[in-house]
């Protein structure tokens, strides 16, 4: 019931401008977002590398309301993976459609997706496409995989609590498109989604052991110990080599497990958001675990 109600709240207008003006709560999404610049999120980024851990840039910002936005989003991206070339960073780029202007204007939003592609290509680099609500599911994979058609630079998030994500998977893996597998973080109908977490966490293990064994390169996203021990066994077990995938954390979360994995010599990519709209991935975060609620709770009360 708290997850739901949290994720109600995330899209809820008063709500971000009470958090966002709060100077204890705009503290607190320190510990999940880099900052509001660029600047911050490459900082963040370095030490990330310094550490031994890969990272994946994600400016916040959704569903945005009209054109010009999107084309700024669009254009903030390339400065993003120019600055990336410029530092050295081991890191590449997450980026959500909606963003780019999914709901305004299809064509543009693809139009848009195909050039940041093609920039990142240029650089050898990698671009991500986060996985949104259900309604976006099945548009967000017809265009990473028209995308992917022109280049491999590209790749798509799927999410273990639907329940269509088995067959997507397996008609990503015949497009050779590497993916980011998590459990989700939006509320969905019990007719879309899992509503159990015991047949999330099923899935989730299902999905990963038909990923691993394709000889693409994926990103297996969980701060869940059980769902990381169930990758390495298997993986081990199939013969699968370390180098072959990736662990996949976000910023802020479970730091001590994300340094466990590269000294046991996995490879560890942190994702990190930064940018002023952060509300909605604050609520999300908050939602996914008890713990963080707690956290930012007795944070609250001390501010």
């Amino acid at each position: 019931m708290m997850r739901s109600i949290l994720l109600k709240l995330s899209n809820s207008p008063g709500m971000a401008r009470w958090v966002t003006t709060h100077k204890t709560t705009r503290r607190m999404s320190e510990r999940f977002v880099a900052g509001a610049h660029l600047d911050q999120a490459i900082a963040a980024a370095r030490v990330c590398n310094q550490n031994g851990l890969k990272v994946s840039l994600d400016l916040l910002g959704e569903s945005v309301s009209n054109a010009e936005e999107a084309r700024r989003a669009r254009e903030a991206y390339f400065i993003i993976f120019d600055r990336i070339a410029e530092e050295k960073l081991d890191a590449n780029v997450s980026i959500k459609l909606t963003q780019l202007g999914l709901d305004i204007d299809t064509a543009k939003c693809h139009e848009y997706l195909d050039a940041l592609v093609t920039h990142a290509a240029a650089y050898n680099n990698f671009v991500r496409v986060d996985m949104e609500a259900s309604a976006y599911t099945q548009r967000t994979i017809d265009l990473v995989k028209q995308a992917r058609a022109k280049t491999p630079a590209v790749g798509v998030v799927v999410q273990a609590y639907l329940r269509r994500t088995e067959k997507d998977v397996q008609e990503l893996i015949s497009a050779g498109c590497r993916m980011r597998l998590c459990k989700g973080a939006y509320k969905e109908p019990a007719t879309v989604a899992f509503p159990d977490k015991s047949d999330v966490d099923a899935n989730y293990v299902r999905l990963m052991q038909t990923m691993l064994p394709s000889g693409i390169y994926h990103g297996i996203a969980t701060h869940d110990p059980n769902m990381i021990d169930a990758t390495k066994r298997f993986a081990a077990a199939k013969g699968i080599s370390k180098e072959a995938f990736e662990f996949q954390m976000l910023y802020g979360i479970r730091t001590d497990l994300q340094q466990q994995l590269v000294r046991e010599g996995y490879n560890m990519r942190v994702y990190i958001p930064y940018g002023s709209d952060w509300f909605p991935y604050f609520m999300r975060r908050l939602a996914e675990r008890p713990a963080n609620l707690l956290f930012f709770a007795k944070n609250l009360f001390r501010g």
